[in-house]
């Protein structure tokens, strides 16, 4: 059975009636709108007030976004079906993935927050079939929390004034409430707040224009003398701090198993299309490029499932004491997402100009697939994070309980409840127990590969020039993302049954790209003899298995042919 979605063949993922409703429903709620309905509200621009409906009628927010004992016997918040929902809205197209994942942001800091009242009025808010924002970003300064300008005003009597805007905010013209990062005037603490888009001091400036999700809105938005009262204000200090990343760190989660979504309905439109076309008298898929790029857009489209899932497990399962998903997150924020862009560009050369004619899916996954990970900066600024932890998951290994696949019905509670900062407590067992057991030829090529890596870092290591250039340190970071996205891959190879020759084609993609970022790093910094040694022996060539990939083509990619075509 292929791990990609398939609504037209949907298997029950998850040990609950009532989620499995909620996906069986919208998945009916697409597949009746149609593939032309929905790319004509794309064109047009137009918001989804159908989709806002079918929200409200089948409480489905109120179910997946609620916590545990703020709503109905069903809502919790596990983490394992908000994310599987993000994959089947995706599928069907971004933009209305991208109100849900604001809508997550934008109750992020409500529920981390310490003000029950608000607390209570969200749950009843969702029941009644609300969405919600997130006002973080600024016209002037992007992310930057450092930087933002919004400010809590006293007025006495423990009220206050908000004045400031905000910019690039999703549902920012539908929201019930928009969570609002800022400060005060007087302290320069920071605060998070709750405004109301419908209060006559908060003003929707715009609708901002984008090439991607037409139909989702993006906006700006002023707060103008708004009057703030203590029962708005969510929380302060060091917990609102806390709040915004680990806010960010839940709702960009989300955004791989959106480039899973988007890559696997491209995929299946992709290979039909080609199958159904004949050049020279032979068939697309008969050509031996186009079966090359339709297997490797497949393994590749799995792999990112595989890592998503895994970092999933991880992530439900983290504490105080197991924190491992602050660095397994931003990989999932940047790697899966940025594989995403390669798996669409490698389709696009397979089905050339179908893939911009206005009456596909592609044409969408064309424009959207590239917004995600760019998204403030995500790919740069996660490598950066992501640089932080190398000596640690080299050099220091420490013994963990082994995490088991988590898509147990649970209200993930912890989630509200992370501590940020202090990166250099965090531990990481000893790497190559995932390999345990996990053989095939390019699996040991890969081994080769990071072992080297890690000799490099321990004898040739960057000297205090080159850590001060952010750019070499960088493209150091891809080598060891890529090593982290290799290791949750092969742990759930051995959970989720994967074929041997599924396995090795991965690893032969990943021995590939492994050797070009270290080609990258020879040809584009200035490195020492003894770096560039290590650098050059990095460069590994795959073991190319012909049988492997023809079994690979025939048993796994073939049967995808015909096996979902979207309902016109």
């Amino acid at each position: 059975m292929s791990l990609l979605l398939n609504p037209q063949k949907y298997t029950a993922m998850h040990q609950d009636p009532k989620t499995e409703q909620i996906m069986t429903k919208t998945i009916e709620f697409f597949e009746r709108k149609g593939l032309i309905s929905i790319k004509e509200d794309d064109q047009a621009s137009r918001w989804y007030e159908d989709f806002i409906h079918f929200l409200k009628q089948e409480k489905v927010f109120a179910t997946l976004l609620t916590p545990a004992g703020y709503g109905e016997a069903d809502a919790r918040f596990d983490l394992s079906r908000i994310c599987a929902y993000n994959e089947v809205l995706a599928f069907y197209s971004l933009a209305y993935q991208y109100c849900y994942q604001v809508t997550i942001l934008g109750l992020g800091p409500i529920w981390m927050g310490s003000n029950e009242n608000v607390k209570h009025k969200t749950a009843s808010l969702l029941n009644d079939g609300a969405i919600f924002a997130f006002g973080l970003s600024e016209r002037a300064h992007g992310a930057d929390l450092y930087a933002n300008e919004v400010k809590l005003i006293p007025s006495g009597d423990n009220t206050y004034s908000a004045d400031g805007s905000k910019y690039y905010i999703g549902n920012a013209n539908e929201a019930a409430l928009v969570s609002t990062f800022g400060k005060f005037s007087d302290t320069n603490d920071y605060v998070f707040f709750v405004v109301e888009p419908k209060h006559r001091h908060y003003k929707l400036v715009k609708k901002i224009s984008t090439s991607g999700v037409r139909p989702a809105f993006v906006g700006e938005y002023d707060l103008i003398n708004y009057p703030i009262t203590a029962d708005d204000i969510i929380s302060t200090g060091a917990l609102a701090w806390d709040s915004s990343l680990s806010t960010v760190n839940i709702g960009k989660f989300q955004l791989g198993f959106a480039s899973i979504g988007i890559c696997t309905h491209a995929l299946y439109e992709a290979i039909d299309h080609a199958h159904a076309r004949t050049l020279y008298g032979k068939k697309v898929t008969d050509f031996p490029h186009i079966r090359k790029i339709c297997t490797e857009a497949y393994a590749r489209t799995v792999a990112m499932k595989l890592y998503a899932l895994r970092s999933l497990d991880y992530f439900r399962s983290s504490s105080d004491i197991d924190r491992r998903y602050l660095l397994f997150n931003p990989i999932q924020k940047m790697k899966v997402t940025t594989q995403g862009m390669q798996v669409i560009d490698m389709l696009l050369d397979a089905i050339a100009a179908k893939g911009f004619e206005q009456d596909t899916y592609f044409e969408c996954a064309i424009r959207d697939i590239g917004m995600i990970p760019r998204l403030e900066g995500t790919t740069h600024v996660n490598i950066a994070l992501v640089i932080k932890f190398m000596e640690n998951y080299f050099f220091d290994p420490v013994d963990y309980p082994e995490i088991a696949q988590r898509n147990d019905p649970a209200d993930d509670a912890y989630l509200f409840l992370q501590k940020t900062g202090k990166l250099a407590t965090i531990k990481f067992p000893d790497y190559r127990k995932a390999y345990d057991g996990m053989e095939s030829p390019n699996v040991t090529v890969f081994k080769k590969q990071l072992e080297l890596f890690r000799e490099f870092l321990f004898n040739a290591a960057p000297d205090t020039t080159q850590r001060k250039n952010i750019d070499y340190m960088l493209a150091l970071g891809e080598m060891f993302t890529l090593i982290v996205y290799a290791q949750l891959i092969i742990e759930n190879c051995r959970i989720y049954n994967i074929s041997l020759d599924l396995m090795d084609f991965i690893f032969n993609c990943l021995v590939r790209d492994f050797s070009q970022y270290a080609l990258s790093q020879i040809s584009n910094h200035v490195n020492s003899q003894s770096q560039e040694k290590y650098l050059t022996e990095m460069v590994q060539k795959p073991i190319l298995d012909v049988a492997c990939e023809q079994n690979l083509w025939s048993n796994e990619v073939t049967p995808l042919i015909g096996s979902y075509s979207a309902n016109p």
